[in-house]
């Protein structure tokens, strides 16, 4: 069974929340400055977002680890 492209979205959006936040905390630790750390939290979650979409896809072509499920079952 392949993943859908809107699958694929789904679960680059979700892991990029997560991944914002952190982000956002480490800059904001390290900086001080609310502004910086959401502007680079933004900036990196767009990056990261189309990485990992474009990642999942291409991951989604290649056969390794997937198993041909039989036409029919009894």
């Amino acid at each position: 069974m392949a993943e859908s492209h809107l699958r694929s979205i789904v679960k680059a959006v979700t892991w990029r929340a997560g991944g914002t936040v952190v982000t956002f905390l480490v800059v904001f630790t390290v900086t001080g400055k609310f502004e910086l750390a959401a502007q680079i939290g933004m900036l990196d979650t767009a990056v990261k977002l189309g990485a990992f979409y474009a990642h999942e896809r291409i991951w989604n072509r290649l056969n390794l680890g997937k198993h041909k499920l039989p036409e029919y079952q009894i």
